[in-house]
């Protein structure tokens, strides 16, 4: 996924751009509001979210939010050092999807920005209503909670299904152990673990396809699309 970061610190944007990058990002930094807004051109620019910091020093970042609302539908997460209710009401009204305040931990930055991304995939008319992921020869139909490969239907557990949903949205791109507990389980890492990576193994096994999930060392795991 292509994510512009708005942020006029550069040793906080490099630090950021690095860990994005290590979880599958392509990350095009700006430096200043009007930066941001010539990088949407045209329409989004092919960007799946904007992280935009509130501290910039051309415009506020507030108005910014507006003027790129104004210009695309592509998601924006406000990252601000204010934590004050009417600071982050004022933001989203203004059309910001997710609101994040300083200092933020990195694992919840990702889940929001998987959130946000997944949740405008599933709106976008685009798409056409279009609610069956094709990965090769597996074919996930969402609304009946169906998977089959090579046309042949596979059997799965409630958790299996919503595990193999969440990864096949984003093929390639990793997720975080505690993002998938979070919105798989709904409930924190602690004691879960284990659980993942029966569930994990399961898929694998009756999918027949060992290397469809990908365990990423230390962070988590990721999809990985079959040929056609």
């Amino acid at each position: 996924m292509r994510l512009l970061l708005v942020e006029d610190d550069n040793h906080v944007a490099a630090a950021l751009s690095a860990i994005l990058a290590r979880h599958g990002f392509d990350v095009t930094h700006a430096r200043s509001g009007e930066e941001a807004l010539q990088a949407l051109v045209p329409e989004g620019a092919g960007f799946g979210v904007v992280l935009l910091d509130l501290g910039l020093p051309d415009q506020d970042g507030y108005e910014v939010c507006g003027k790129i609302r104004k210009r695309t539908s592509t998601p924006v997460i406000m990252v601000t050092a204010r934590s004050d209710v009417r600071s982050r009401i004022h933001g989203l009204n203004l059309g910001a999807d997710d609101y994040v305040v300083k200092p933020y931990d990195t694992g919840e930055l990702l889940a929001r920005i998987h959130a946000v991304s997944r949740r405008t995939v599933q709106e976008d008319p685009a798409s056409g209503g279009d609610t069956v992921l094709r990965l090769g020869s597996v074919h996930i139909e969402l609304p009946t909670r169906q998977v089959s490969v090579d046309g042949s239907v596979v059997q799965l557990t409630r958790k299996e299904f919503d595990l193999l949903a969440l990864l096949a949205q984003r093929p390639g791109v990793v997720f975080r152990r505690e993002q998938i507990i979070s919105e798989v389980w709904r409930t924190s890492w602690e004691g879960t673990g284990r659980t993942l990576e029966v569930h994990v193994a399961s898929l694998r096994a009756k999918l027949r396809m060992p290397a469809l999930i990908e365990t990423v060392r230390g962070v988590g795991y990721r999809l990985v699309a079959p040929a056609a």
